[in-house]
C-alpha cells in the first residue's frame, strides 16, 4: 500500500489509463504529432496499442481484462466501506500531537523531548510507541486488505502472462533450499549494538546485548528502568521472610547517608507509585534529591509467585492476609535495611537488649499508602508488644486503610456477598489476579486506548468512578502505569480481601479472624483476634495523617477516626486534608503534599551523638588523603 492506495486500486487505474490513453491516441492520429513530446507513459500505451493491432490476440487479453474487472467490482465495494472507515481513524490518530510518524519525521523535536524527559511524567512520555488494541486491529485489517489486493493483483498478472508465472514458479524452486540455509544462518535473539552515553569519561562505543523480542508493542518497565532512565543509582536487595516469600526491596542509595526513608505502597499496587510521576512529582525522587536514602517496599502477591519453595502451589503460595503483610513482610524488609545502614555506616551490630536502650545510629522514617499505613501500624504495634525494637522514627501516613464502616454502597454490597460465599469461594479462588500473559497483554494494550482514544477512556473512567463510590482519581491513568504489563502484576489474595470485609463488617481494626476460637487461641493465644485500634498505646513514635477531602475509598472520616483513637491513646499524632482522591496521593503530581511530606521529614533531625559520629568519620578520610 503505497500512499493510502493498494497495489490492486493502482494496477486497475494504470490499466483503465491505458486504455484511455491508447483510444486518444487511435483518435487523434497525426494531429498530436510535434505539438509536444510524447511522455513515457503515452509511448508505452502506443507501443501496446501497436503491438495489439499487429497481434489480434491482444484483442481477447483486454476481453479478458474486462471481464475480470468487472467481476471484481463488488468485492473492491465491499472492501472500499472499511477502508472508509479506516482513514476516518487514521485522519484523527494523524493529528494528535503525540503521533508515531510525526516523531519520525521531525527528529529534533524529539530529541528535545528525550532530553526533557525528567520534567514529564513517566507514562505520558513522548517517545512512547506502545499500539493499543484498537490500533492492532486497524494495522491487521490494513495488512489484510494489501493481502488481498496483492493476491489478485499476481493473479491477474499470471493469467494474463503464463511465461512470467512460469519463470516465477521456477525461480521459486531454485532459490529454496538457498534462503533456507540463509534464514537458520541469520536468526539469532541478540544482537550486539553498538552504543555510546552522551557524558561518558570514555566516549569510544562499546557494545551491549539487546534482545529483539518484544513483538507484543507492550511497555515491560520496571522500578529499575524508570530510575535508572533519569539517571538517578538503584540497588535491588532480595529479602526472604521467615515463611519463605522471597520480597524486592529497592533503593535510591545515599550510603553515607544517616537518615534514610522506607516507602511502602498499597493494595493492588507496586514501588512503581513511588516513582511514576517523574523526577518532579515522585517522592522518591524528592527524598533523595533532599539527602535521604532511600528504600521501596515491596509486598508479597505478585503473579510472579516469588518463594524459596520452587514447588510451592498456587493455593499455598497465595494462603496469607494483612497479618503477614504486617508481621512477616514489613520486619523482613526494615531488618534487612538495618543490616545495610549499620553495616555500610562500620558500626557494629548490638544485641537486640542494648538496642532497645540505645540509639539507632541512623534515623528511618515511613512513608505508607492505603494498605501499607494498616501494615505499618501492624508492625509498630505487634514489635512493641513482643519487646522487640522497630527501629522507626516518624510515621507519615496517606489515607490509611484500618477502619472501613463509613463507605459507599457498592461497598457494603460486596462486602455482604464476599463473606456470605467466602467459605465456597475459598476453595475455588485463592486470589484476584490476571493468570496468563496473553490477558495480561490484552489488558495493558486496552489502557493503551484509552489514552488514544479519550471518548472511550473517559467512558472507562467515569464507569470506575461509579463502582468506587464517585472517586476522582484517574484509575485509566493508573492501568497504563509499566507495573501493570503483561510480565508480571499486583493481585490480592483471597486472604487479604477477606480480611478488609472483616474490618469493614465489624467496624474495627483487627487483625485476621480465622473464624474458630480453637484456631484463633493458637495464633493469638485468645478466642479473639488483637484488636489494633484498642492497642494504639503501643505506638511511641509521632503519627502524621493524611487525608484527602475527595477520597472515596477510604473516606477523610475514616482517617480522622484513626487520629481520634490514636489522641485518646496518647499518641504524639497529627492530622492534615487536602482536595484529593485516593490515587492521587501516589500517581499525580501534587506539589502541596511533597512539600508537606518533606516537612514532616524534616522533622526527624540526626542526634548530636550521630553528628559527632559523621564528623569524626569525615576527619578521618580527610586525614587519610593527607596521607595519601
Amino acid at each position: 500500500m503505497h500512499n493510502g492506495v493498494s497495489s490492486f486500486n493502482h494496477f486497475v487505474h494504470e490499466l483503465s489509463v491505458d486504455s484511455d490513453t491508447s483510444s486518444s491516441d487511435y483518435s487523434s492520429g497525426e494531429e498530436s504529432d510535434g505539438v509536444l513530446p510524447a511522455s513515457p507513459s503515452s509511448q508505452s500505451s502506443r507501443l501496446s496499442w501497436a503491438s495489439a493491432s499487429a497481434n489480434p490476440e491482444s484483442h481477447w487479453t483486454e476481453w479478458i481484462t474486462f471481464i475480470l474487472w468487472w467481476l471484481i467490482f463488488p468485492v473492491r465495494i465491499l472492501i472500499w466501506i472499511p477502508q472508509y472507515f479506516l482513514r476516518l481513524f487514521s485522519k484523527r490518530s494523524a493529528r494528535a500531537p503525540s503521533s508515531p510518524r510525526r516523531n519520525l519525521r521531525s527528529p529534533r523535536p524529539r530529541l528535545s523531548k528525550t532530553m526533557s524527559s525528567k520534567d514529564h511524567d513517566v507514562p505520558n512520555r513522548a517517545t512512547d510507541r506502545r499500539r493499543g488494541v484498537i490500533e492492532d486491529l486497524h494495522l491487521a485489517i490494513e495488512i489484510c486488505i494489501e493481502a488481498i489486493f496483492d493476491f489478485f493483483h499476481r493473479a491477474t498478472r499470471m493469467i494474463l502472462s503464463p511465461s512470467e508465472a512460469f519463470a516465477i514458479m521456477s525461480s521459486w524452486f531454485s532459490s529454496r533450499s538457498n534462503s533456507s540455509e540463509e534464514s537458520h544462518d541469520d536468526v539469532s535473539d541478540d544482537v550486539n549494538v553498538q552504543t555510546a552515553t552522551l557524558g561518558d569519561t570514555d566516549p569510544s562505543l562499546t557494545e551491549r546485548p539487546t534482545r529483539l523480542y518484544n513483538s507484543m508493542n507492550t511497555d515491560t518497565r520496571t522500578c529499575k528502568d524508570v530510575i535508572t532512565e533519569l539517571g538517578y543509582p538503584y540497588e535491588a536487595i532480595r529479602v526472604v521472610t521467615s515463611d519463605g516469600y522471597v520480597l524486592l526491596l529497592e533503593r535510591l542509595p545515599r550510603r553515607d547517608a544517616r537518615k534514610a526513608v522506607y516507602l511502602q505502597h498499597g493494595i493492588l499496587d507496586s514501588s512503581m507509585g513511588w516513582v511514576s510521576n517523574g523526577v518532579v512529582g515522585s517522592p522518591a525522587f524528592a527524598a533523595y534529591d533532599q539527602g535521604y536514602d532511600v528504600y521501596l517496599g515491596n509486598f508479597r502477591g505478585l503473579v510472579s509467585r516469588d518463594h524459596v519453595n520452587k514447588n510451592i502451589s498456587s493455593k499455598e503460595y497465595w494462603r496469607y492476609s494483612i497479618n503477614e503483610h504486617g508481621t512477616e513482610d514489613i520486619p523482613a524488609m526494615i531488618e534487612k535495611i538495618h543490616e545495610i545502614k549499620t553495616s555500610e555506616l562500620k558500626l557494629s551490630q548490638p544485641t537486640i537488649d542494648e538496642e532497645i536502650n540505645q540509639e539507632e545510629p541512623y534515623k528511618l522514617c515511613a512513608v505508607c499508602h492505603s494498605l501499607g499505613g494498616a501494615g505499618i501500624l501492624m508492625y509498630v504495634i505487634t514489635r512493641k508488644i513482643k519487646e522487640k525494637p522497630h527501629r522507626l522514627s516518624r510515621l507519615i501516613l496517606l489515607s490509611p486503610a484500618g477502619f472501613h464502616e463509613d463507605s459507599n454502597l457498592i461497598f457494603t454490597i460486596v462486602e455482604y456477598i464476599f463473606l456470605f460465599v467466602s467459605p465456597v469461594l475459598a476453595c475455588i479462588v485463592p486470589a484476584f489476579y490476571i493468570p496468563t500473559r496473553f490477558f495480561r497483554m490484552l489488558l495493558n494494550k486496552l489502557a493503551r486506548d484509552f489514552h488514544n482514544y479519550p471518548a472511550l477512556g473517559g467512558l472507562v473512567q467515569t464507569l470506575m468512578s461509579y463502582v468506587v463510590g464517585g472517586d476522582s482519581s484517574n484509575w485509566v491513568g493508573v492501568l497504563g502505569t509499566p507495573h501493570y504489563n503483561m510480565n508480571d502484576m499486583p493481585a490480592v489474595s483471597f486472604g487479604v480481601a477477606k480480611h478488609l470485609a472483616q474490618i469493614k463488617h465489624t467496624g474495627k481494626f483487627k487483625m485476621f479472624d480465622y473464624g474458630s476460637r480453637t484456631a484463633n487461641m493458637e495464633v493469638y493465644g485468645s478466642p479473639e483476634p488483637l484488636d489494633l485500634g484498642e492497642s494504639y498505646e503501643f505506638i511511641d513514635v509521632p503519627v502524621d495523617l493524611v487525608a484527602g477531602k475527595k477520597d472515596k475509598v477510604i473516606r477523610p472520616s475514616m482517617v480522622r477516626k484513626h487520629y481520634k483513637v490514636m489522641r485518646d491513646a496518647g499518641v504524639d499524632v497529627s492530622f492534615n486534608e487536602f482536595e484529593y482522591a485516593h490515587l492521587d496521593f501516589t500517581f499525580s503530581h501534587r506539589e502541596e503534599l511533597l512539600t508537606y511530606v518533606m516537612s514532616r521529614l524534616l522533622l526527624v533531625e540526626v542526634t548530636p551523638s550521630q553528628q559527632r559520629q559523621s564528623s569524626q568519620k569525615g576527619m578521618k578520610l580527610k586525614k587519610k588523603k593527607k596521607e595519601a
